[in-house]
């Protein structure tokens, strides 16, 4: 077998698309979010997947109700972490944190205990970001936007070396002569940077990873250079294959020039299937997510986002709208005036729904060309076959190393996902049919890292920011 392709899933109680929550079946009480968690993780780790992401806001709003609900109100991560790793055995769990409002040392100790505790099943899902309202819940200045990245290496440098404050035979445990460590195997950690100082040692024991993984999210110039240098996964959002490979590349050339190898970091991306016994049945599933969003035209309660209206639809796809009823078929005269990017949502609107212009029942509608332009989600739509052709071909062209599942809401879609599509990708020699490692650096293939106590890796200041000036205005 080829290797497998990797596969994680995020967790969002509430449904990664906005209205997924209205969904006949679908978990909508953020107060139960133990109930959807368990049984997420659950079919999670009986599917064989690599990982459970669990995300991070750090603060909340009416604005969020029809924009991303799921955001609204939401478990801790590390908490979710905890939680999840008592009820399953083999499954890795990622658990995000802001380098922007964390301190390394709290971080260092937070999540070595947890590796400790699930016997090396723990990453981190590294977050290089601020927002106002998170400036203002926490009390703190933020780092300003043109240094965040130049913070976070030396946030990630510093909490590398609080894992490795202990070798991992440090604890002798000698009853004979009363001795329970090697004193020469506990390390000061003593970083002074210009943003991040820290003296250790960390009081936890090395984890069994030696380093939990690092996933960083992004897709920004300085992200991709931050992920090359630092992370062990980049989840990035990527809208073609070409695309993909073009960012491959770009992660390469910022892992080599940090004296990395270009395949210590895999890529991954997001991805929101919609799957079914038949893809009628899945095209299905789709209309009505996109009958339940609230549009601007609809009479919904709180404020909706300003792309869902018909009047910022008719902007970007550079036609006027004024005398046009959202459930409306779209003519083959009207479509001929749509500029690239309409062209673009109608033939998305087509591969999710089945539906084609002036085709009666089953007629693109403004309302699915609307939705498709507002929520602008990685979806595929289809049976288990056609989406186990998507995750193959963008793997073979080298766009990626695998996908972080999202799902519509919970639980149901990710069980159509795991029953179905799993199974057709093991079927074809694309994913392991089991665990076959213990730890999930073992399921990701990737080494376990040498302490950097005993083989330093030292980064000055001028090294550790190099280059983040040209590409910071990007981020």
């Amino acid at each position: 077998m080829t290797r497998p392709i990797v596969l994680g899933a995020m967790f969002r109680a509430l449904g990664a698309y906005p209205s997924g929550w209205r969904h006949a079946g679908a978990h909508r009480d953020p107060r139960a979010d133990a109930t959807v968690l368990r049984r997420t993780a659950k079919l999670a780790e009986a599917a064989g997947l690599d990982f459970l992401y669990f995300g991070e806001w750090l603060s909340t709003g009416l604005d969020l109700e029809h924009r991303d609900p799921y955001l609204l109100a939401r478990v801790d991560p590390l908490s979710a972490v905890t939680f999840a790793a008592g009820i399953t055995r083999r499954i890795g769990l990622v658990g995000t944190i802001n380098a922007s409002y964390s301190g390394p040392y709290a971080t260092a100790r937070a999540t070595a205990s947890s590796d400790v505790l699930s016997s090396g099943r723990v990453a981190i899902g590294l977050a290089v970001s601020s927002d106002t309202g998170a400036d203002a819940n926490f009390g703190v200045a933020p780092v300003p936007a043109d240094r965040r990245f130049e913070h976070a290496e030396e946030f990630v440098d510093a909490l590398r070396s609080l894992w490795d404050s202990w070798d991992d035979d440090a604890f002798v445990a000698d009853r004979s002569t009363g001795r329970l460590i090697d004193a020469e195997g506990l390390h000061a950690t003593d970083f002074d940077g210009d943003f991040v100082h820290v003296a250790g040692p960390l009081n936890a024991p090395r984890p069994p990873q030696g380093h939990p993984p690092i996933i960083h999210a992004g897709s920004s110039a300085a992200s991709l250079r931050f992920a090359g240098r630092n992370a062990d996964v980049a989840l990035v959002a990527i809208g073609a294959p070409s695309e993909g490979v073009a960012i491959r590349r770009e992660i390469a050339e910022h892992a080599l020039a940090a004296g990395r190898a270009a395949e210590d970091v895999l890529l991954v991306a997001p991805i929101m299937p919609i799957v079914a016994d038949t893809v009628p049945e899945s095209w299905a599933i789709f209309d009505e997510l996109v009958r339940l969003l609230p549009v601007g035209d609809d009479n919904a309660g709180g404020a909706l986002p300003s792309a869902r209206s018909l009047r910022s639809l008719a902007q970007v796809i550079d036609t006027p709208l004024t005398n046009v009823e959202l459930d409306e078929p779209v003519t083959r005269r009207a479509a001929a005036r749509f500029n690239e990017y309409g062209q673009q949502l109608l033939a998305l609107v087509a591969a999710r729904t089945g539906r084609s212009l002036e085709t009666g029942d089953r007629a693109i509608t403004y309302r699915h060309v609307l939705a498709t332009h507002a929520v602008p989600a990685p979806v595929i739509v289809g049976d288990a076959s056609s989406v186990a052709d998507h995750f193959e071909e963008w793997v073979d062209l080298g766009a990626v190393d695998g996908f972080v599942v999202q799902s519509p809401f919970l639980p149901a879609p990710f069980a159509a996902f795991t029953e179905l599509v799993v199974p057709e990708l093991v079927r074809r020699g694309r994913f392991r049919s089991g665990y076959e490692g213990r730890t999930l650096r073992e399921h990701l293939g990737l080494g376990r890292p040498e302490n950097t106590h005993r083989v330093p890796l030292v980064r000055t200041a001028a090294q550790r920011f190099a280059g983040f000036d040209e590409v910071v205005g990007a981020s």
